[in-house]
C-alpha cells in the first residue's frame, strides 16, 4: 500500500512539473496544419512540414493567438523563396492594424512598419535598420528572427544576433502573425512565450501519463 500511495504522489508531482514547465508557450511546427492561423489575405497553405505563402500581392499575411496578448517573444524560422520581403507582424488589433518586422533581401537589411485601417497598404516606416554582427540576408536560407515586444519597446534579434531596439506606444496589444509582400516564403517553428499565454499543450500529456502508470500500478 505504501508503494502504491508513493507511486501515486510521485506521479502527481511529476504530472504538476510537466504541465508548469511548459507553461506561457505556444508553439506551431505545422507538420499537419494550420487551423489556429486566420488568413487575412494572401494563397497560404501547409505544405513539406512548413507554413507557405505563394508570390502574390502586397501586405500578404496571417493571424494567429489572442487580440488581448501584450508583451511576448516571437521566434520563428523564415525562407525567402522567391522575392525581395517577408518577416513576422506583432500586436495585431485587426487584419490591418498591426506592427512588422520584415526581411528585406537586396538591401540587407530589416524594415519595422506600422500598419493602419483601411487598407493592406496604409502604412507609416518606424524604422530601416541595417543588418549587423555579420548577418547575410539571402533568399533560399533558413534565417532566425526573434522579437521581444515589452511595453512600448521591441528588440529585433535576427541569427542570435541583437539587430535594433525600436518604440512606438500606438498598439499595446495584440495577434502574431506572419507576412510578405510580392513574395514567396516559408515558415516555421513559429513559437511565442510570454507568462500571458496559456500553453499549447505538452509532450506527453499529464493525464495519459497518469492512467498508464494507475494502470501499472492496479496490475501489480
Amino acid at each position: 500500500m505504501k508503494f502504491v500511495l508513493s507511486v501515486i504522489f510521485g506521479m502527481c508531482f511529476l504530472a504538476m512539473s510537466i504541465s508548469t514547465a511548459f507553461a506561457g508557450e505556444q508553439l506551431w511546427e505545422f507538420d499537419s496544419d494550420s487551423d489556429d492561423w486566420k488568413v487575412a489575405n494572401g494563397n497560404w497553405s501547409v505544405a513539406d512540414g512548413v507554413y507557405q505563402l505563394t508570390k502574390g500581392g502586397a501586405a500578404e499575411h496571417t493571424l494567429a493567438g489572442e487580440s488581448s496578448w501584450s508583451d511576448y517573444t516571437i521566434e520563428a524560422k523564415v525562407r525567402i523563396d522567391d522575392g525581395n520581403w517577408a518577416g513576422i507582424a506583432f500586436r495585431a488589433k485587426s487584419e490591418m492594424e498591426y506592427y512588422v518586422y520584415y526581411l528585406n533581401v537586396p538591401d540587407n537589411k530589416t524594415e519595422f512598419w506600422k500598419h493602419t485601417a483601411g487598407a493592406w497598404t496604409n502604412r507609416q516606416n518606424l524604422a530601416q535598420i541595417p543588418a549587423a554582427g555579420g548577418v547575410e540576408i539571402k533568399n533560399g536560407e533558413w534565417i532566425d528572427m526573434m522579437i521581444e515586444v515589452a511595453g512600448d519597446t521591441f528588440t529585433l534579434y535576427i541569427n542570435g544576433e541583437k539587430q535594433s531596439d525600436n518604440t512606438d506606444a500606438s498598439y499595446d496589444a495584440g495577434q502574431v502573425g506572419v507576412w510578405a509582400w510580392q513574395t514567396a516564403v516559408s515558415f516555421d517553428d513559429f513559437r511565442v512565450t510570454s507568462d500571458e499565454i496559456e500553453d499549447s499543450g505538452t509532450p506527453v500529456e499529464p493525464k495519459d501519463k497518469l492512467a498508464t502508470t494507475w494502470g501499472r500500478i492496479k496490475s501489480r
